[in-house]
């Protein structure tokens, strides 16, 4: 990857947001929390793959240096609230919905420039 590339690549950025209630409420283990964030950020990835940002994420010089913030929202009605104000924005994101149950967990957006995207999350808190 050239310089430019990797400097460019170095300032993206992949929000992934969980709702707290599927732990704290639901009692749902960490492994099938993590399984949630990891469909939802494969989901955005793949479905923007031909993305100019998303490719350039996932190059092989960036592998390593890839940037997610992972967040919380309450719960069920908070996250699909903010999918929806996101796509309103037009920013692009996955919400995964578990199937069969049909059950939104979690969503992540595609790779952005931390600076086009990071004003949509500021009031969401780190995911504990």
């Amino acid at each position: 990857m050239a310089s430019g590339a990797k400097e460019a690549a170095s300032n993206l950025v992949q929000y992934v947001v969980m709702r707290k209630d599927l732990s704290k409420e639901l009692g749902w283990p960490m492994g099938s929390l993590v399984a949630q964030a990891c469909h939802a950020t494969v989901a955005a990835t793949w479905l923007h793959r031909e993305d100019e940002h998303t490719k350039q994420y996932c190059a092989e010089g960036n592998l390593a240096h890839m940037h997610k913030v992972v967040l919380e929202v309450k719960g069920q009605t908070q996250l699909v609230n903010l999918s929806k104000k996101l796509e309103d924005a037009g920013i692009r994101h996955k919400l995964w919905v578990e199937q069969p149950e049909n059950f939104p967990t979690c969503l992540a957006t595609k790779p952005y420039p931390k600076e086009d995207i990071q004003a949509h999350f500021r009031k969401l808190n780190l995911c504990k």
